[in-house]
């Protein structure tokens, strides 16, 4: 399985914001911190914002931060929100007919058990776990250390 571009980067911008809680960000910001496109950091902060994970602020001094605690945003459901086709084979759509095994297939059941723990997994997580530790981020995202 592979993860989009789009889902990289809505993990990456929540883990950004989760590091540094104590101000505001902008897309520039986050942007410049990891090499991003900024066009394509704007669409993913549009769409977490409507999902409810990223407050927006608008006017001069706005930005962006979490729009909820980081250790109620689950890894899984993230990526269930941001991963169009979680669909390993494209058997796992009810409406494919193209497999001529598709009625005795015992593939299919296997991946799909292979996806389900896939997202166990993650769903054990919180983007607040990943950044338990955030002073190694901040620096090699180029932040200065948070104020006491």
């Amino acid at each position: 399985m592979r993860l989009t571009v789009y889902s990289d980067y809505s993990l990456r911008l929540l883990m950004f914001l989760a590091v540094r809680p104590e101000r505001l960000s902008t897309i520039t910001e986050v942007a410049e911190a990891y090499g991003m496109s900024v066009n394509h950091l704007m669409k993913v902060t549009h769409q977490l914002g409507q999902a409810g994970y990223v407050e927006t602020v608008r006017g001069r001094g706005g930005g962006m931060r979490l729009g909820r605690p980081a250790d109620e945003i689950v890894i899984g459901a993230v990526l269930r929100h941001t991963e169009p086709d979680m669909d390993i084979v494209p058997c796992f759509q009810p409406d494919n007919e193209d497999c001529p095994l598709r009625r005795a297939c015992s593939l299919k059941i296997a991946l799909q058990r292979a996806q389900q723990a896939f997202l166990a997994v993650l769903d054990e997580y919180s983007i607040g776990d990943l950044v338990a530790v955030p002073g190694p981020l901040r620096s090699l995202l180029g932040l200065a250390p948070a104020s006491a």
